[in-house]
């Protein structure tokens, strides 16, 4: 039996090992509090754009150890060559079910570093055996939509599909990346898989293997619009692009003829902007003025960007392989952090680690985030304590390296930012359809870069949190 991708085995050995050493302790049941974030906004942006939590929930829901999972963990041994797992570990592992409690942020909502964009809460066996497989759920999918809203800005409205599953890291990793472009503003995918797990419209023209199988270019276009009367969009560059353009305008004229239309034109090599301009010439004064031009050579936001300033006479972008693979930053550096843990009295203990690095000393306690507004603009966020609370007009404290104190006063609404997603394993709110988030998503980043700019956003812990992360920090001295 092939085991499933999204298996509990989907994580790091050593969360097992530690999951063992709990049940053998009998310290499974006990509660924690765990955080999921992220230590630096990516792509040296003020904003990413949070994505991956629908995945996460339907991992959840269907989070158990099947058979042939307990099968290959009886098989595993220790440097002595015994049975690493014990058979009573496996009849436990066999009987369990997610129970946690799970709150997060909604996909497609502006997020910053070091805010939790998911808190954990449940008996830490099952905190524990969750941490690698939402790390690499929400890291990547975080990365690709932020990536996608950057693309989608640059392009200034213009439509982006998204064309990077050939270069994707994998199977999953082209499924995720689609998932996640689609969120961050992109129309359509090319990957058909992703456009029937997730409803996303596919699109896409044809190769160059199409006309190079024909004894040339016209007999190639005209077979491919006989075949795709209404689906016609035609690739340009295989021998000669304004060549390719003008036979191109001759089939376009033989749809018509039968009551069709060209609906585009791709580009694919050489000098994107002389290309596109003389490209647009000779359609609009053959008479097609509604024909694309979609444009697919190594696009990303500076591409685009530049492309733009140079009056590219472009109006639909492919992008791949920077926008599946965030090329010029391959990961996120999501981390998920022990910061409560209930004693047997059952009072809530906080828990911080220390580093030499400062970003890496973690924040105790069981949060929240509360983002205050001013005349609809993003004021500052602000996280604190459950159990502390926060007052109306709270003291805070930068998560810079400054520490400002800051009294924050004159907003004009707020709403917290983490919302209950399962309790006890159980769903208690209703996911959005993938299209609400990627409407919610594109609201969110416009509003923000509307009213921010380029500028650094605040964040902040409250001050009764930070002081007493101080006192935990000098009593672990």
């Amino acid at each position: 039996m092939t085991t499933s991708i999204y298996s509990p085995l989907l994580t790091d050995f050593y969360q097992l090992t530690m999951a063992y050493g709990y049940w053998k302790l009998n310290m499974h049941e006990q509660d924690a509090t765990f955080h999921l974030l992220f230590r630096k906004n990516p792509f040296n942006s003020n904003y990413a754009l949070s994505c991956g939590l629908a995945t996460v929930v339907d991992f959840l829901k269907n989070w158990r150890f099947h058979t042939d999972d307990l099968v290959y963990l009886s098989q595993l041994k220790a440097s002595n060559g015994e049975i690493l797992f014990s058979n009573d570990f496996l009849d436990y592992l066999s009987q369990l079910t997610f129970t946690c409690d799970v709150d997060a942020i909604p996909e497609g909502t502006i997020v910053f570093a070091n805010e939790p964009l998911v808190r954990v809460e449940g008996p830490i066996i099952q905190c524990q055996l969750i941490e690698t497989s939402l790390l690499n759920m929400i890291n990547f999918q975080t990365l690709i939509a932020t990536k996608a809203s950057r693309v989608c800005r640059a392009a200034q409205g213009d439509p982006v599909i998204e064309f990077g599953m050939r270069r994707a890291q994998g199977p999953d990793g082209a499924l995720s990346a689609s998932r996640a472009a689609y969120v961050g503003g992109c129309v359509a995918t090319s990957n058909t898989l992703a456009g029937k797990q997730y409803d996303i419209p596919v699109r896409g023209t044809h190769a160059h293997s199409w006309v190079t199988a024909f004894p040339n270019e016209i007999s190639a276009f005209q077979a491919y619009a006989a075949i795709m009367p209404h689906h016609c969009i035609l690739l340009v560059d295989t021998f000669n692009t304004i060549e390719g353009v003008k036979n191109a305008i001759t089939v376009g004229q033989q749809l018509r003829a039968e009551g069709a239309d060209l609906l585009g034109i791709r580009l694919d090599s050489g000098d994107m902007a002389t290309l596109s301009i003389q490209t647009r010439k000779l359609l609009d004064d053959a008479g097609f003025a509604n024909t694309s031009i979609l444009a697919s050579n190594s696009l990303d936001e500076y591409v685009i960007t530049d492309l733009k300033q140079k009056n590219a006479a472009i109006s639909v972008w492919g992008v791949g392989t920077s926008l599946a693979t965030a090329y010029d930053q391959p990961a996120l550096d999501g981390v998920y952090k022990l910061c409560a843990l209930r004693d047997t009295q059952g009072e809530w203990n906080y828990k911080l680690k220390l580093s030499e690095q400062e970003v890496k000393i973690s924040n105790p306690g069981r949060h929240q985030i509360r983002r205050f507004f001013c005349d609809n603009q993003y004021v500052m966020d602000v996280i604190y304590d459950l159990s502390l609370g926060i007052p109306d007009s709270p003291n805070t404290v930068s998560l810079d390296q400054s520490h400002q104190s800051i009294h924050l006063e004159g907003y004009d609404g707020f709403v917290d930012l983490l919302k209950p997603i399962l309790r006890r394993g159980n769903m208690v709110q209703e996911q959005e359809s993938i299209h609400d988030i990627r409407q919610h998503a594109m609201e969110a980043v416009e509003q923000f870069v509307s009213t921010q700019g380029n500028k650094t956003y605040p964040v902040s812990l409250e001050k009764t949190l930070f002081e007493l992360k101080q006192r935990l920090i000098h009593a672990v001295k």
